[in-house]
């Protein structure tokens, strides 16, 4: 069963969600579906068992999982590898709509053979290759790599640090794939900018984490320890709600 929401015109807008507040928050606002990960001022690692189940019983739109053992590069250990298997497996058991991976060789490839494994090990649920792809040293290649693998969507910024700085590469992807496999737009995307980016890419698929900062609530707090009662990343309803208007207006 797919759960993704489509936006009044067949547009589908994905956030980026690291708890379980930040996910209602952008079903709310009329997210499609939401991509759940932890530590996301780290890049985002894999969300707890707890968070996952949870956010799946709370949510009536599509649970996308990240699955990444750690901050830093995509080259993994045997170790880590058998723990991206596992929190696969558990996704498919917790009724998750897809998983997010993505697996680089020491040469800035594809992990061909690896991602297959896990790709095989997640169907049917649905495969996204994340911003990994923006790592990737050739990306017309890796492109045809992930097709050939059986990914069904990737997720990037056209190798920039934004997605409205790498638009011209995410158009190029677009006509490439041919419908073969979906390409949504990723990084930087906020209500100011993501018709430009739909418009110019051809994309109809979107990614932002529409977050804010909200301070901490403690009263008290030790001024002797620093680093433990910092400000609260989350997703905001309204800015998701600013977006979804504004690609209706498309």
């Amino acid at each position: 069963m797919v759960r993704d929401k489509k936006i009044a015109n067949g547009y589908l807008l994905e956030i980026c969600c690291n708890s379980i507040y930040s996910a209602k928050q952008a079903q709310r606002g009329g997210a499609s579906r939401v991509e759940l990960c932890q530590n996301l001022e780290n890049g985002g690692t894999t969300p707890s068992y707890g968070q996952i189940k949870l956010t799946r019983e709370a949510l009536d739109i599509g649970v996308h999982v990240l699955i990444r053992p750690r901050s830093g590069d995509f080259l993994y250990n045997k170790d880590e590898f058998a723990e991206m298997m596992a929190d696969v497996r558990y996704c498919k058991e917790a009724g998750c709509d897809g998983v997010v991976i993505g697996i680089l060789t020491k040469e800035g490839d594809v992990d061909k053979e690896r991602t297959k494994i896990l790709v095989d090990l997640a169907k049917p649920m649905t495969v996204v290759f994340h911003r990994a792809f923006d790592r990737c040293r050739n990306p017309k290649q890796a492109l045809e790599d992930i097709i050939a693998i059986g990914c069904d969507r990737i997720l990037t910024s056209g190798q920039q640090d934004t997605a409205l700085q790498g638009k011209k590469l995410l158009r190029e992807l677009v006509g490439q794939a041919k419908g073969r496999i979906e390409i949504m737009p990723g990084a930087g995307v906020n209500s100011g900018n993501i018709k430009e980016i739909l418009s110019f890419t051809g994309a109809h698929s979107i990614h932002s984490s529409a977050k804010i900062v909200e301070p901490s609530k403690m009263e008290f707090k030790n001024s002797s320890v620093t680093g433990m009662d910092e400000d609260e990343i989350s997703s905001s309803a309204e800015l998701v709600g600013e977006m979804v208007e504004n690609i209706k207006s498309l």
